[in-house]
Protein backbone atom coordinates (compact mmCIF):
# COMPACT_ATOMS: atom_id res chain seq x y z
CA UNK A 1 0.00 0.00 0.00
CA UNK A 2 1.15 3.27 -0.78
CA UNK A 3 2.36 6.11 1.70
CA UNK A 4 -0.35 8.30 1.48
CA UNK A 5 1.55 10.81 4.50
CA UNK A 6 4.25 11.79 1.17
CA UNK A 7 1.04 13.69 -0.15
CA UNK A 8 0.25 15.64 3.20
CA UNK A 9 1.29 19.35 3.34
CA UNK A 10 -0.81 22.62 4.84
CA UNK A 11 -3.74 22.05 2.25
CA UNK A 12 -4.43 18.34 2.98
CA UNK A 13 -6.05 15.82 2.79
CA UNK A 14 -8.78 15.74 4.99
CA UNK A 15 -8.99 11.95 5.18
CA UNK A 16 -8.32 9.40 2.97
CA UNK A 17 -10.62 6.06 2.99
CA UNK A 18 -10.02 2.89 2.03
CA UNK A 19 -12.54 0.41 1.04
CA UNK A 20 -12.39 -3.36 0.53
CA UNK A 21 -15.43 -5.29 0.25
CA UNK A 22 -14.59 -8.56 -1.18
CA UNK A 23 -18.41 -9.90 -1.23
CA UNK A 24 -19.31 -7.02 -3.80
CA UNK A 25 -16.08 -7.51 -5.71
CA UNK A 26 -15.33 -3.79 -4.41
CA UNK A 27 -11.85 -1.97 -3.75
CA UNK A 28 -11.53 1.97 -3.94
CA UNK A 29 -10.42 4.25 -2.57
CA UNK A 30 -12.27 8.17 -1.34
CA UNK A 31 -9.40 11.02 -0.87
CA UNK A 32 -11.04 14.32 0.70
CA UNK A 33 -8.77 16.62 0.35
CA UNK A 34 -9.53 20.00 1.57
CA UNK A 35 -12.99 21.39 2.70
CA UNK A 36 -12.14 25.00 3.81
CA UNK A 37 -14.62 26.64 1.23
CA UNK A 38 -17.45 23.96 1.78
CA UNK A 39 -17.94 20.15 1.57
CA UNK A 40 -15.85 18.45 -1.27
CA UNK A 41 -16.92 17.73 -4.88
CA UNK A 42 -14.72 15.46 -7.15
CA UNK A 43 -15.63 12.27 -9.33
CA UNK A 44 -15.52 8.74 -9.11
CA UNK A 45 -13.30 7.35 -11.54
CA UNK A 46 -13.43 3.94 -12.26
CA UNK A 47 -10.31 1.71 -13.64
CA UNK A 48 -8.12 -1.20 -13.47
CA UNK A 49 -5.30 1.11 -12.87
CA UNK A 50 -6.15 3.41 -10.71
CA UNK A 51 -3.91 3.95 -7.39
CA UNK A 52 -3.67 5.87 -4.19
CA UNK A 53 -1.22 8.41 -6.12
CA UNK A 54 -3.64 8.86 -8.51
CA UNK A 55 -6.64 9.62 -6.43
CA UNK A 56 -4.45 12.13 -3.87
CA UNK A 57 -3.01 13.89 -7.06
CA UNK A 58 -6.76 14.66 -8.27
CA UNK A 59 -8.21 15.41 -5.25
CA UNK A 60 -5.59 18.08 -4.88
CA UNK A 61 -6.34 19.18 -8.61
CA UNK A 62 -10.51 19.42 -7.44
CA UNK A 63 -9.49 21.34 -3.98
CA UNK A 64 -7.92 24.22 -6.60
CA UNK A 65 -10.29 24.19 -9.05
CA UNK A 66 -13.32 24.94 -6.82
CA UNK A 67 -11.14 27.13 -4.68
CA UNK A 68 -10.16 28.98 -8.26
CA UNK A 69 -13.58 28.70 -9.26
CA UNK A 70 -14.90 30.56 -6.34
CA UNK A 71 -17.17 27.43 -5.31
CA UNK A 72 -18.16 27.34 -2.03
CA UNK A 73 -17.17 23.58 -2.08
CA UNK A 74 -13.53 21.95 -1.55
CA UNK A 75 -12.40 19.07 -3.50
CA UNK A 76 -12.23 15.09 -3.12
CA UNK A 77 -11.86 12.36 -5.35
CA UNK A 78 -12.33 8.83 -5.62
CA UNK A 79 -11.63 5.41 -7.27
CA UNK A 80 -12.97 2.32 -7.86
CA UNK A 81 -10.73 -0.35 -9.25
CA UNK A 82 -12.31 -2.38 -11.97
CA UNK A 83 -13.20 -2.56 -15.42
CA UNK A 84 -16.11 0.31 -16.35
CA UNK A 85 -17.08 -2.06 -19.57
CA UNK A 86 -17.99 -4.31 -17.39
CA UNK A 87 -22.00 -5.71 -17.43
CA UNK A 88 -24.28 -3.56 -16.39
CA UNK A 89 -25.61 -5.32 -13.56
CA UNK A 90 -22.30 -6.16 -12.35
CA UNK A 91 -21.10 -2.33 -12.54
CA UNK A 92 -24.27 -1.36 -10.92
CA UNK A 93 -24.03 -4.18 -7.89
CA UNK A 94 -19.89 -2.32 -7.82
CA UNK A 95 -21.33 1.27 -7.67
CA UNK A 96 -24.58 0.80 -5.50
CA UNK A 97 -21.72 -0.92 -2.50
CA UNK A 98 -19.40 1.95 -2.92
CA UNK A 99 -22.21 4.21 -2.56
CA UNK A 100 -23.26 2.35 0.36
CA UNK A 101 -19.58 2.31 1.89
CA UNK A 102 -19.20 6.12 1.43
CA UNK A 103 -22.55 7.07 3.47
CA UNK A 104 -21.05 8.61 6.28
CA UNK A 105 -18.37 10.40 4.50
CA UNK A 106 -21.07 13.76 4.17
CA UNK A 107 -18.18 15.96 2.89
CA UNK A 108 -17.75 14.29 0.27
CA UNK A 109 -19.91 14.39 -2.90
CA UNK A 110 -19.61 12.16 -6.00
CA UNK A 111 -19.85 12.80 -9.38
CA UNK A 112 -19.25 11.23 -12.72
CA UNK A 113 -15.56 11.23 -13.63
CA UNK A 114 -13.36 8.53 -16.34
CA UNK A 115 -15.90 4.76 -16.49
CA UNK A 116 -18.62 6.33 -14.85
CA UNK A 117 -21.53 8.50 -15.90
CA UNK A 118 -24.96 10.17 -15.06
CA UNK A 119 -26.74 6.73 -14.59
CA UNK A 120 -23.85 5.54 -12.27
CA UNK A 121 -24.84 9.21 -10.15
CA UNK A 122 -28.28 7.90 -10.46
CA UNK A 123 -27.51 4.77 -8.70
CA UNK A 124 -25.22 6.19 -5.85
CA UNK A 125 -28.35 8.98 -5.19
CA UNK A 126 -30.69 6.33 -4.55
CA UNK A 127 -28.28 4.71 -2.18
CA UNK A 128 -27.39 7.98 -0.30
CA UNK A 129 -29.12 10.85 -1.58
CA UNK A 130 -26.35 12.83 -2.47
CA UNK A 131 -24.92 13.04 -5.80
CA UNK A 132 -24.04 15.50 -9.22
CA UNK A 133 -24.37 14.79 -12.50
CA UNK A 134 -27.59 13.02 -12.52
CA UNK A 135 -29.67 12.34 -15.37
CA UNK A 136 -32.21 15.49 -16.46
CA UNK A 137 -35.17 13.17 -15.08
CA UNK A 138 -33.89 13.40 -11.09
CA UNK A 139 -33.26 17.21 -11.76
CA UNK A 140 -29.39 16.94 -12.62
CA UNK A 141 -28.20 18.77 -15.45
CA UNK A 142 -25.93 16.35 -17.30
CA UNK A 143 -22.78 18.07 -17.64
CA UNK A 144 -21.16 15.14 -20.35
CA UNK A 145 -24.00 14.97 -22.83
CA UNK A 146 -24.19 19.23 -23.22
CA UNK A 147 -20.44 19.24 -23.00
CA UNK A 148 -19.76 21.44 -19.89
CA UNK A 149 -15.63 20.84 -19.14
CA UNK A 150 -15.66 21.65 -23.40
CA UNK A 151 -17.68 24.41 -22.87
CA UNK A 152 -15.27 25.77 -20.14
CA UNK A 153 -12.21 24.49 -21.82
CA UNK A 154 -12.95 26.84 -25.20
CA UNK A 155 -13.82 29.70 -22.73
CA UNK A 156 -9.98 29.15 -21.14
CA UNK A 157 -8.61 28.96 -24.58
CA UNK A 158 -10.42 32.15 -25.72
CA UNK A 159 -9.58 34.00 -23.03
CA UNK A 160 -5.56 33.16 -23.98
CA UNK A 161 -5.94 33.66 -27.74
CA UNK A 162 -4.46 37.35 -26.99
CA UNK A 163 -1.79 36.34 -24.68
CA UNK A 164 0.03 33.50 -27.61
CA UNK A 165 -1.17 35.70 -31.30
CA UNK A 166 -3.63 32.93 -32.35
CA UNK A 167 -6.99 33.52 -33.74
CA UNK A 168 -9.37 30.12 -33.62
CA UNK A 169 -10.55 30.81 -37.08
CA UNK A 170 -8.41 28.17 -39.15
CA UNK A 171 -6.43 27.51 -35.66
CA UNK A 172 -5.51 23.79 -36.10
CA UNK A 173 -6.25 21.32 -33.34
CA UNK A 174 -5.50 18.17 -32.17
CA UNK A 175 -7.51 16.32 -29.64
CA UNK A 176 -5.61 13.70 -27.15
CA UNK A 177 -8.92 11.26 -25.34
CA UNK A 178 -11.73 12.01 -27.78
CA UNK A 179 -14.54 11.53 -25.07
CA UNK A 180 -16.33 13.41 -23.61
CA UNK A 181 -14.29 16.46 -22.87
CA UNK A 182 -12.25 15.76 -25.72
CA UNK A 183 -14.88 15.93 -28.49
CA UNK A 184 -16.85 18.34 -27.08
CA UNK A 185 -14.19 20.98 -26.90
CA UNK A 186 -13.76 19.79 -30.43
CA UNK A 187 -17.09 20.90 -31.51
CA UNK A 188 -17.25 24.46 -29.57
CA UNK A 189 -13.94 25.18 -31.36
CA UNK A 190 -15.12 24.74 -34.85
CA UNK A 191 -18.27 26.70 -34.68
CA UNK A 192 -15.45 29.70 -34.19
CA UNK A 193 -13.61 28.46 -36.82
CA UNK A 194 -11.25 25.83 -35.79
CA UNK A 195 -10.14 22.35 -37.56
CA UNK A 196 -9.65 19.38 -35.75
CA UNK A 197 -6.55 17.71 -38.07
CA UNK A 198 -6.21 15.21 -35.23
CA UNK A 199 -7.98 12.85 -32.64
CA UNK A 200 -6.42 10.03 -30.56
CA UNK A 201 -8.05 7.45 -28.25
CA UNK A 202 -6.32 4.46 -26.71
CA UNK A 203 -6.81 2.14 -30.23
CA UNK A 204 -4.94 4.97 -32.59
CA UNK A 205 -4.48 8.61 -33.78
CA UNK A 206 -6.63 9.58 -36.86
CA UNK A 207 -4.98 12.20 -38.76
CA UNK A 208 -6.24 14.76 -41.70
CA UNK A 209 -4.32 17.57 -42.73
CA UNK A 210 -7.51 18.80 -44.28
CA UNK A 211 -9.39 18.37 -40.97
CA UNK A 212 -11.77 15.74 -39.48
CA UNK A 213 -15.34 15.56 -40.17
CA UNK A 214 -16.28 16.26 -35.94
CA UNK A 215 -19.96 14.96 -35.98
CA UNK A 216 -19.04 11.77 -37.87
CA UNK A 217 -16.29 11.07 -35.78
CA UNK A 218 -18.31 11.84 -32.93
CA UNK A 219 -21.54 9.88 -33.71
CA UNK A 220 -19.18 6.51 -34.32
CA UNK A 221 -17.31 7.17 -31.02
CA UNK A 222 -20.88 7.84 -29.21
CA UNK A 223 -21.83 4.61 -31.18
CA UNK A 224 -18.72 3.00 -29.48
CA UNK A 225 -16.38 2.34 -32.35
CA UNK A 226 -12.85 2.86 -31.91
CA UNK A 227 -10.76 5.55 -33.91
CA UNK A 228 -8.51 2.41 -35.22
CA UNK A 229 -11.85 1.72 -37.17
CA UNK A 230 -12.62 4.91 -38.50
CA UNK A 231 -13.12 5.01 -42.35
CA UNK A 232 -11.22 8.17 -42.79
CA UNK A 233 -8.35 9.86 -42.42
CA UNK A 234 -4.63 8.47 -41.51
CA UNK A 235 -4.30 6.14 -39.03
CA UNK A 236 -1.27 6.39 -36.28
CA UNK A 237 -0.10 4.74 -33.32
CA UNK A 238 -2.20 6.13 -30.02
CA UNK A 239 1.00 8.30 -28.93
CA UNK A 240 1.72 9.92 -32.34
CA UNK A 241 -1.11 12.27 -31.47
CA UNK A 242 1.92 14.32 -29.54
CA UNK A 243 4.10 14.56 -33.05
CA UNK A 244 1.17 16.16 -34.92
CA UNK A 245 1.68 19.84 -35.66
CA UNK A 246 -1.01 22.10 -35.13
CA UNK A 247 -1.66 25.07 -33.24
CA UNK A 248 -3.76 23.80 -30.33
CA UNK A 249 -3.15 20.86 -27.82
CA UNK A 250 -5.88 19.45 -26.02
CA UNK A 251 -5.20 16.09 -23.69
CA UNK A 252 -8.14 15.11 -22.30
CA UNK A 253 -7.05 11.63 -21.22
CA UNK A 254 -5.50 9.90 -18.39
CA UNK A 255 -2.25 12.06 -16.23
CA UNK A 256 0.94 12.07 -17.19
CA UNK A 257 0.56 11.81 -20.35
CA UNK A 258 3.27 14.82 -21.18
CA UNK A 259 6.67 13.93 -19.58
CA UNK A 260 9.73 14.77 -19.69
CA UNK A 261 10.65 11.76 -22.21
CA UNK A 262 8.46 13.17 -24.50
CA UNK A 263 7.59 16.18 -24.41
CA UNK A 264 10.06 17.43 -26.85
CA UNK A 265 8.07 15.88 -29.93
CA UNK A 266 5.45 18.45 -29.14
CA UNK A 267 4.53 20.76 -31.80
CA UNK A 268 2.26 23.52 -30.62
CA UNK A 269 1.45 27.01 -29.30
CA UNK A 270 -0.94 26.15 -26.73
CA UNK A 271 -1.82 23.49 -24.28
CA UNK A 272 -5.23 23.54 -22.56
CA UNK A 273 -5.37 20.61 -20.38
CA UNK A 274 -8.58 18.90 -20.75
CA UNK A 275 -7.49 16.09 -18.53
CA UNK A 276 -6.45 16.43 -14.40
CA UNK A 277 -3.12 16.36 -13.97
CA UNK A 278 -2.08 15.28 -17.93
CA UNK A 279 1.60 17.09 -17.65
CA UNK A 280 4.33 16.64 -15.09
CA UNK A 281 5.55 19.46 -13.52
CA UNK A 282 8.81 18.92 -15.35
CA UNK A 283 7.00 18.74 -18.94
CA UNK A 284 5.22 22.09 -18.38
CA UNK A 285 8.68 23.98 -16.94
CA UNK A 286 10.03 22.78 -20.77
CA UNK A 287 7.28 23.98 -22.54
CA UNK A 288 6.90 27.35 -20.92
CA UNK A 289 11.21 27.32 -21.39
CA UNK A 290 10.13 26.79 -24.83
CA UNK A 291 7.32 29.73 -24.86
CA UNK A 292 4.67 27.03 -24.53
CA UNK A 293 1.58 28.78 -23.00
CA UNK A 294 0.02 25.75 -20.77
CA UNK A 295 -3.14 26.39 -19.44
CA UNK A 296 -3.36 24.82 -16.38
CA UNK A 297 -6.02 22.07 -15.71
CA UNK A 298 -7.56 23.49 -12.88
CA UNK A 299 -8.62 26.62 -14.49
CA UNK A 300 -9.05 25.56 -17.48
CA UNK A 301 -11.10 22.06 -17.13
CA UNK A 302 -13.33 23.64 -14.56
CA UNK A 303 -16.49 23.50 -16.33
CA UNK A 304 -17.46 20.34 -15.29
CA UNK A 305 -17.21 21.21 -11.81
CA UNK A 306 -18.96 24.17 -11.98
CA UNK A 307 -22.12 22.62 -13.57
CA UNK A 308 -22.25 19.81 -11.27
CA UNK A 309 -21.93 23.05 -8.54
CA UNK A 310 -24.71 25.04 -9.79
CA UNK A 311 -26.93 21.69 -9.95
CA UNK A 312 -26.24 20.71 -6.29
CA UNK A 313 -27.40 24.46 -5.48
CA UNK A 314 -30.64 23.93 -7.80
CA UNK A 315 -29.31 25.95 -10.78
CA UNK A 316 -30.96 25.57 -14.50
CA UNK A 317 -28.77 24.53 -17.59
CA UNK A 318 -28.75 28.02 -19.36
CA UNK A 319 -27.30 29.32 -15.15
CA UNK A 320 -24.54 26.43 -15.67
CA UNK A 321 -23.18 27.59 -18.87
CA UNK A 322 -23.68 31.74 -18.29
CA UNK A 323 -21.97 30.68 -14.91
CA UNK A 324 -19.08 28.39 -16.57
CA UNK A 325 -18.06 31.12 -19.08
CA UNK A 326 -17.82 33.98 -16.75
CA UNK A 327 -15.85 32.38 -13.78
CA UNK A 328 -13.15 30.56 -16.20
CA UNK A 329 -12.91 33.78 -18.40
CA UNK A 330 -12.34 35.81 -15.67
CA UNK A 331 -9.93 33.18 -13.95
CA UNK A 332 -7.61 32.32 -17.02
CA UNK A 333 -7.18 36.24 -17.74
CA UNK A 334 -6.90 37.13 -13.99
CA UNK A 335 -3.99 33.69 -14.21
CA UNK A 336 -2.31 35.45 -16.91
CA UNK A 337 -2.31 38.83 -16.23
CA UNK A 338 -0.78 37.92 -13.44
CA UNK A 339 1.89 35.55 -15.22
CA UNK A 340 2.83 38.04 -17.22
CA UNK A 341 3.70 40.92 -15.02
CA UNK A 342 5.47 38.14 -12.62
CA UNK A 343 7.31 36.42 -15.20
CA UNK A 344 5.90 33.38 -13.79
CA UNK A 345 4.89 30.21 -15.11
CA UNK A 346 0.88 30.36 -15.41
CA UNK A 347 0.99 27.57 -13.14
CA UNK A 348 2.39 29.32 -10.68
CA UNK A 349 0.08 32.35 -10.37
CA UNK A 350 -3.01 29.95 -10.75
CA UNK A 351 -1.73 28.38 -7.41
CA UNK A 352 -1.31 31.13 -5.96
CA UNK A 353 -4.66 32.57 -6.88
CA UNK A 354 -6.51 28.98 -5.22
CA UNK A 355 -4.00 29.10 -2.16
CA UNK A 356 -5.11 32.88 -1.63
CA UNK A 357 -9.13 31.71 -1.58
CA UNK A 358 -8.36 29.00 0.50
CA UNK A 359 -6.16 30.58 3.18
CA UNK A 360 -9.05 33.08 3.39
CA UNK A 361 -11.56 30.06 4.04
CA UNK A 362 -9.59 28.74 6.41
CA UNK A 363 -9.33 31.56 8.48
CA UNK A 364 -13.56 31.14 9.42
CA UNK A 365 -12.83 27.61 10.64
CA UNK A 366 -13.04 26.57 13.91
CA UNK A 367 -10.22 24.45 13.86
CA UNK A 368 -7.46 25.21 11.32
Amino acid sequence: MEDMFCFADSLGPEKIVHIHLASAGLKAIVVVDNIACGPSIGGVRMAPDVSAEECARLARAMTLKNAAAGLPHGGGKSVIFGNPRTPEADKERVIRAFARAIRDLVDYIPGPDMGTDERCMAWVRDEIGRAVGLPPVLGGIPLDDIGATGFGLVASIEAALPYCGLSLRGARVAVQGYGAVGRHAARFLAEQGAILVAAADTSATVYDNAGLDIADLSRRKLAGQALADYPAGDKRAPDAIIDVPCDIWIPAARPDVLRADNVERLQAKLIAQGANIPATNEAEAMLHARGVLVLPDFIANAGGVICAAVEYHGGTEATAFATIEKKIRRNTGEMLTQAAASGCMPRKAALTMAERRIGEATGYRRWR
